[in-house]
């Protein structure tokens, strides 16, 4: 390096100069569903992470399946998403070199409060979006490729019907944004239970129905493929990933929504083998 001679005065600037002043915080680019995001979970769990490690977190908020894509093309450094079909086919295809099972929920189905349909008085989801669609009664769709999305497609194609007509809307937008329009609308909608739980004060909408194993909604951490994609910041993501699944990041889950709620709204899960969630 060149002996670089400076006034007393420009000292930082030579610090700079010279590579010895103080290293940036290295970026870790988190992309994750919406719901992890509007439930306010990472308000929780971003800044922890970043108080005892050397990253700063940016996190993009959208859906699963967008998140997906940005891992695809190497525009993430690691993913949260909970879309277990999808991140399998993105495991196979080479994409991603590490995925961990780190919490769940559930999905429920939301409409007007007095319910006009009896969606809540049919025996599976799929009786229940059958008695929408039966009534042609409107129902709002994120129509995003989220990781809800494809859920409420899912439940769709067991119950035997392709929804359309007027009554059928799609937002296109994330969770919290969709749950509005859909109380605006007094549409039903399907929604994770930790973003309704967040936003149900703002919210004319009820949980109509719920409890089925076919409503579990399962996250992981996937970790993007370096070997594909060189340049992500692979310590980092391992950093955060590693936080996510350790027993203060599962512990922070674990303890999310009690004070406000009375109950958690994320059970934590490293450590457990998917099937003994379903």
């Amino acid at each position: 390096m060149k002996r670089l001679f400076f006034l007393p005065g420009l000292l930082g600037l030579w610090l700079v100069l010279s590579g010895c002043g103080t290293s940036q915080p290295s970026e870790v680019i988190l992309a994750t569903t919406t719901s992890t995001y509007d439930s306010g979970l990472l308000d929780v769990l971003v800044p922890a992470f970043e108080a005892q490690s050397d990253y700063v977190v940016k996190t993009v908020a959208v859906g699963t399946g967008k998140a997906l894509a940005m891992g695809r093309e190497g525009n993430a450094d690691l993913l949260l998403v909970h879309a277990p079909a999808a991140e399998e086919a993105f495991m196979a295809g080479g994409y991603g070199s590490r995925r961990d099972l780190v919490m769940h929920n559930d999905f429920v189905l939301l409409g007007p409060p007095d319910d006009p349909v009896g969606a809540g008085q049919a025996d599976s989801p799929g009786a229940a979006l059958a008695r929408i669609a039966a009534d042609r009664y409107g129902f709002l769709s994120r129509g995003d490729d989220s990781g809800t999305h494809k859920k409420e497609r899912s439940l769709w194609e067991q119950a035997g019907i392709e929804p359309d007509g007027e009554w059928y809307l799609e937002s296109g937008q994330g969770m919290g944004a969709t749950l509005r329009i859909a109380s605006e609308k007094q549409a039903y909608t399907l929604s994770d239970r930790a973003t309704y739980l967040a936003l149900r004060d703002e919210l004319d909408l009820a949980i109509v129905f719920s409890g089925a194993p076919e409503l579990l909604n399962i996250y992981h951490v996937i970790l993007v493929n370096p070997a594909r994609w060189p340049r992500v910041n692979q310590a980092g993501a391992q950093a955060l990933a590693d936080f996510l699944i350790s027993p203060e990041g599962q512990a922070l889950i674990a303890t999310f929504g009690v004070e406000r709620f009375g109950e958690p709204l994320f059970v934590p899960d490293a450590g457990k083998a998917e099937e003994d969630l379903r």
